[in-house]
């Protein structure tokens, strides 16, 4: 038991690494602090870290069956590693945004390895537990992100030392890693192609739910870059101060992750996708008018607790949907998060348009009416 303990520690430690990509929230605010930029050019500063899954999930799944998910793990690693540095060896918006690229980079290839690595080190009954652990150290690692960045700004005089914070974190994971010994099983031949995974979408309801993974990430994404932004622009908060509002998010965002995950052993998921995301909807929307911090904070905690699920749940209706093509329809949802680098640049645009925050929120906006006629759709399917 201890040596199954010795060798999930470093790979559910892995889970904390992915977590980095989240930090574009509040990343997104200071870039836009220093470098004086237009929400436009603000917006391509998560499209740098989500562009890479619509573009590398399925060849990075064709190279983790060729040479093991394990080496795979340290290629993401190293290609984090390096893009974190580069900030802090020069600090301007071009190594800003290679750093964010290369955080991207790494973080597709780690999401597409990283769980088929836990499976060669938990079976069983254990399996399920393992990945949700892995789910909220993600989560936590989210939620740390805007306070290392304020701890940064704040105590080491700017927020660019964020960068080798990282960096070291993802040189000890690559570290422990390296030291810890797996056996797993290297496939000789891709079970996927670019083509199998494209020629799915074919199917009605698989590009019906793949929009769905495109939205949802939309969502998130979008909610975790203007969260920040309401509370400056709004209630006056300086950029570290409103890193809160990207926590308050991811924390609910947990709690209503792990509220689901009991709840859908005993709920059928697409009700409680319907649940969820009419109210959620409801509820985003008053965004439009609160003004006061209070309020602000409260509707984006219950956005984040009320879209906690859907990601899962569409996932699991995907692979129900047609069972016999499982893996191009899992690299096919994951190419799906890269919704996350189409929206954020929408909510630019349409913000530089209008003028005040609430092109932004429109945006968003429109993503969850998607959800919610997704919702509606599958309940009477």
């Amino acid at each position: 038991m201890k040596q199954n303990i010795n060798k999930i520690l470093p790979v559910l430690f892995g889970f904390f690494v992915m977590g980095f990509a989240d930090v574009v929230g509040i990343a997104n605010s200071y870039a836009k602090q220093d470098f004086n930029l237009s929400e436009t050019v603000a917006g391509l500063i998560p499209s740098m870290v989500f562009i890479w899954f619509l573009l590398l999930s399925v060849p990075a799944a064709m190279a983790m069956n060729r040479f093991g998910s394990k080496k795979m793990v340290q290629l993401s690693n190293a290609v984090t590693f390096i893009g974190m540095l580069l900030p802090f060896i020069s600090y301007n918006l071009t190594t800003c945004l290679t750093a964010f690229a290369f955080l991207g980079i790494g973080n597709t290839i780690l999401q597409v390895s990283l769980n088929p690595l836990l499976t060669n080190v938990v079976k069983g009954s254990a399996l399920t537990s393992s990945l949700t652990a892995g789910q909220v150290i993600k989560a936590a690692s989210s939620f740390c992100g805007p306070f290392i960045a304020a701890f940064a700004a704040g105590t080491l005089g700017n927020w660019k030392y964020l960068f080798p914070i990282y960096a070291a974190i993802t040189l000890l994971s690559a570290t422990w890693l390296l030291a810890t010994p797996i056996n797993e099983e290297v496939h000789s031949e891709a079970s996927t192609s670019v083509g199998s995974v494209f020629g799915i979408l074919k199917d009605r309801t698989i590009l019906f739910l793949f929009l769905g993974i495109f939205f949802i990430c939309g969502v998130d994404v979008g909610v975790n870059t203007v969260s920040p932004k309401l509370l400056i622009g709004r209630a006056g908060w300086t950029v570290e101060k409103a890193g809160i509002a990207s926590s308050v998010y991811f924390i609910c965002r947990t709690a209503g992750s792990l509220i689901g995950a009991v709840a859908l052993s005993k709920i059928n998921g697409i009700r409680w996708f319907r649940w969820n995301i009419i109210p959620a909807a409801i509820v985003f929307a008053t965004l439009f008018f609160v003004k006061g911090t209070a309020a602000m904070l409260i509707v984006i905690g219950l956005t984040g607790f009320l879209c906690s699920s859907v990601f899962p749940i569409i996932y699991a209706e995907a692979m129900k949907a047609r069972p016999e093509k499982a893996n191009e329809i899992s690299g096919l949802m994951i190419m799906g998060v890269s919704g996350g680098a189409v929206i954020p640049p929408c909510m630019g645009i349409l913000t530089d348009l209008t003028g005040n925050l609430n092109g932004s929120l429109a945006v968003i906006g429109v993503c969850l009416l998607y959800l919610l006629l997704c919702s509606l759709k599958l309940s009477k399917a």
